[in-house]
């Protein structure tokens, strides 16, 4: 009898038993490494496609916003990019009607990622500075399926472009690439900062965008007359007065006071948008945090 008054188990059941809790701490601690797993440059792919083109039904209250036809994968005012750890993709969403709300990126879904959201202007000098700066660590973080990356584009400098409306263009050219070609947004984006024109200049041309985005790899015969057409303008007005009069969704900021805004895991960047070593330590930071906040 033990001195608990109970009975002890045989000596061979007791090792089963040890064996047993032995094998359960390593499994619990092969997860709580998991979790505490460092956001790494170039580190394992975590197989986002399956989980990134989840959404949830939170809606972004906007009561002031302009009625305008939206673009599809767009449902969030954004477009959402993922990986499977080797090829990028787009979350697909359906078109959103004049009258809808925008339908927030459930991020609850995409664990153990650094879930990064740009809200940008293609004019903004700023927002090339930080392209220029972060955008190949990005691409290789989004490849690799470290994280998730998710571009807003909108249009706040139209009155710096020589009266063509190039932000408004600009923003239409990239609702126009995520509807008919969603997979080819990240070369997309990457090429219109590389060909930013100056601001106070009268922009790009639309032929000139359709020649830029012919030349990232969309190949879509759509996109060419959406961008003419400016099918899109419409929406780019009212998601830009949404981001503007907030609220923001998966966000500790009410609303986009500027671009380039920058939130990873919900907490926005106030850091040097020209210190791709500073951004990747708040990255790091804010994925850590996340994961402990999971344990």
């Amino acid at each position: 009898m033990s001195t608990s008054g109970q009975a002890r188990p045989p000596k061979k059941d007791r090792r089963e038993e040890a064996r047993e809790h032995a094998r359960l701490m390593r499994a619990e601690q092969v997860k709580r490494d998991k979790r505490r797993r460092l956001f790494l440059r170039g580190g394992i792919g975590i197989g986002l496609l399956a989980v990134v083109a989840v959404v949830a039904l939170v809606i972004v209250n906007n009561v002031n916003a302009p009625a305008a036809q939206g673009p599809a994968n767009m449902a969030s005012d954004g477009i959402l990019l993922g990986s499977d750890g080797t090829t990028v993709s787009a979350a697909t969403t359906a078109a959103q009607s004049a009258d809808a709300k925008p339908i927030a990126t459930d991020q609850t879904a995409l664990t153990n990622t650094a879930n990064i959201v740009v809200y940008l202007d293609y004019l903004c000098p700023i927002c090339g500075t930080f392209e220029t700066t972060n955008g190949d660590q990005i691409t290789k973080w989004v490849t690799a399926g470290n994280a998730t990356v998710e571009f807003h584009p909108i249009s706040i400098l139209d009155r710096a472009s020589s009266g063509t409306k190039y932000s408004t263009r600009a923003a239409n050219a990239a609702a126009c690439v995520a509807d008919y070609d969603p997979n080819k947004f990240l070369a997309f984006n990457t090429a219109m900062f590389a060909g930013q024109p100056a601001e106070n200049s009268s922009g790009l041309t639309d032929a000139e965008l359709t020649s830029l985005v012919q030349g990232a790899g969309v190949t879509s015969t759509d996109v060419a007359s959406c961008i003419t057409d400016e099918t899109y303008s419409g929406w780019v007005a009212a998601s830009t007065q949404r981001a503007l009069d907030g609220p923001i969704a998966n966000a500790d900021i009410p609303k986009v006071e500027g671009t380039p805004t920058v939130l990873v895991n919900g907490v926005k960047y106030t850091g040097s948008v020209s210190d791709a070593a500073a951004f990747e330590a708040f990255v790091t930071a804010q994925t850590t945090a996340a994961a402990g906040a999971g344990e």
